[in-house]
């Protein structure tokens, strides 16, 4: 187990900078393309979660596939990875020490700036990591192809979205040694983090598929 920095830094992030990590490097196999670019409305995925980003963060930094042109002044542009967690250790290398890490991504176009400041606001109460959850509403099952072998206890079961905030020395004492897995608060989870949830938000969807995009388009209407 990796050495805990500095009790988490509790205390240290009640004053810390905010700096976002915005992901938007992936390739979107699952999308049939590069997703972040695809249009919600008369932004690209990507121009909504940095439009949010800003104005809660101090700095964002936005992960392209290299190569990419980009026309925003106010963020700065980190060339991404082949894996996602080498996204994030890519923006991550380019943040300050002592900060307060949101991480986002642009398959999240729909969260709220309140939701990236509950996140935010955990961490300046001294977690080293805070997860937006929402409840799972329906009946869990383990498969093997398509039969089913078990079934899942909702009880302790939630479900987590983006964005998510981190103390930023914790975030890389998880990435030291470039360990795999889901997302990023799994990682600090393994060396002993202290990670909490926050009340999420069932509109904040994750668009994988056009037919999800499409939602996207619909919730971005009705949304006040």
């Amino acid at each position: 187990m990796a050495q805990l920095p500095l009790k988490e830094g509790a205390g240290q992030a009640r004053g810390a900078d905010v700096w976002g990590i915005v992901l938007a490097a992936g390739s979107g196999w699952r999308f049939g393309g590069p997703k972040q670019f695809a249009k919600l409305n008369r932004l690209r995925l990507v121009d909504h979660v940095v439009a949010t980003a800003t104005t809660v963060c101090d700095r964002v930094m936005v992960v392209l596939p290299p190569g990419t042109a980009w026309e925003d002044p106010t963020t700065t542009v980190v060339d991404g990875g082949t894996t996602r967690l080498d996204s994030v250790r890519a923006g991550l290398a380019a943040v300050p020490e002592d900060v307060i890490v949101v991480v986002s991504d642009a398959a999240h176009p729909l969260a709220s700036a309140a939701l990236y400041q509950r996140v935010t606001a955990a961490v300046r109460r001294g977690a080293s990591a805070a997860v937006p959850v929402i409840p799972v509403t329906e009946a869990l099952k383990r498969v093997d192809d398509d039969r089913v072998v078990a079934t899942v206890p909702r009880t302790q079961t939630v479900m987590a979205q983006m964005p998510q905030a981190f103390w930023a020395p914790m975030l890389r004492a998880a990435h030291a040694g470039q360990p795999e897995a889901a997302e990023d608060s799994e990682l600090v989870e393994r060396i002993g983090g202290t990670v909490v949830t926050v009340p999420g938000d069932t509109a904040n969807l994750h668009v994988t598929t056009p037919a999800e995009l499409d939602l996207a388009i619909w919730l971005l209407r009705a949304l006040p």
